[in-house]
């Protein structure tokens, strides 16, 4: 059985790579053609494109190791039914539930490379791409809101005119409320820098407003600093969000800003079911061999490799669209997290097992 292992091992594991080689270059092409539209906009040339084509390829590997697993197990295994290898492995004993077990470990091995690519490298390069593609087109990541952007901030509201590629503030107005929400301060500061785990403000103004009791009268006070610190649980990483899109965010990053909305009272749904996506998702090139092995027993002998792949690829593209679905249904209905992110695979998992007990009474 070992020796059996390592023959299926390889000969699907090739197939997939191949599969996979394919899509890649596939998306990357799509990426050049959009890319030719931003070319000479500022100081984005030839050089800047290609850097952020090549830099879009882990997140372009997250996203198609499943389907190309799904591809090439039904190409791999179709190549094996028609040459009547997988007859040969039944009639000595081995039923298709062996099989299965075998190929699965593929699929495992599959399972870790997305969830390696997606936690480790795809948050990264994509950071790393947008911020390339920002500063050599208009050189901010977010100044697209009429009024800058808005962040809580415990008792406080921070508006940002400005975001730099390297997470510098330019511009910003801070409001701070006491417990009763009242205004309190009104600072207002040039650039913000994060120093030593601190941000750092220049050419601040500050206002505060002030009640004296006993003359029952408010007071306005007005202060300059050249430097001053602000205590603050934003972070440089929470502004990822700004350069990454959830999805493509690591698992840490994600529930580090998922911790700081819950803190500040404000709604986490949709970086929930993006958090929880990333540790279902890999888990699909597992569901993706159960789905696969059914087909390397149907129509053995008529079932063309063209057909194989025409499947696999419109049941990849069921499978994203799906995901996609419940993804938005969950964040538009306030669905919990786990079960909109869990759905499709779930779906997918009991199609395959049911046409592998339905392959195996046969």
């Amino acid at each position: 059985m070992r020796i059996l292992n390592r023959y299926l091992w390889q000969e699907t594991t090739l197939s997939i790579l191949m599969i996979m080689l394919g899509l890649l270059s596939m998306f990357s092409f799509f990426d050049l053609i959009q890319e030719l539209d931003s070319l000479g906009r500022g100081n984005y040339n030839i050089n800047n494109m290609l850097v952020f084509v090549f830099l879009s390829i882990p997140g372009h590997v997250y996203e198609v190791v499943p389907v190309a697993v799904l591809i090439g197990m039904m190409v791999s295994l179709g190549t094996l039914s028609r040459s009547s290898e997988l007859v040969v492995m039944r009639v000595s004993g081995v039923s298709i539930i062996d099989i299965g077990f075998a190929l699965i470990k593929v699929g495992l091995l599959f399972t870790a490379l997305t969830f390696l690519v997606g936690e480790l490298i795809t948050p990264i390069s994509e950071k790393t791409a947008q911020r390339m593609r920002i500063q050599a087109t208009d050189a901010v990541v977010a100044q697209d809101f009429e009024s800058g952007l808005w962040v809580k901030d415990n008792l406080s509201f921070v508006n940002v005119e400005t975001v730099l590629p390297n997470a510098t503030l330019m511009n910003i107005n801070i409001y701070e409320f006491d417990e009763n929400f009242k205004l309190r301060t009104i600072s207002n500061a040039k650039e913000a820098n994060y120093i030593n785990e601190r941000w750092r403000l220049s050419e601040v103004t500050q206002t505060k407003f002030n009640y004296v009791e006993n003359e029952n009268k408010h007071t306005i006070q007005t202060d300059f600093f050249n430097k001053a610190n602000w205590e603050s649980s934003i972070r440089p990483s929470l502004l990822n969000v700004l350069l990454v899109a959830p999805e493509k965010m690591s698992a840490w990053n994600l529930y580090s800003f998922i911790s700081h909305l819950a803190s500040n009272k404000q709604s986490t749904t949709r970086y929930e079911v993006a958090l929880w996506s990333k540790m279902i998702y890999p888990l699909a090139c597992a569901v993706m061999v159960i789905l696969a092995l059914p087909f390397g027993f149907l129509q053995q002998r008529s079932s063309s490799t063209s057909s194989k792949i025409f499947i696999g690829i419109l049941l990849g593209v069921v499978y994203q669209i799906m995901n996609r679905v419940f993804i938005h249904l969950g964040v538009l209905n306030d669905w919990p997290p786990l079960m909109s992110a869990i759905t499709p695979t779930i779906l997918f998992l009991l199609g395959g097992i049911s046409l592998v007990f339905i392959i195996e009474r046969r």
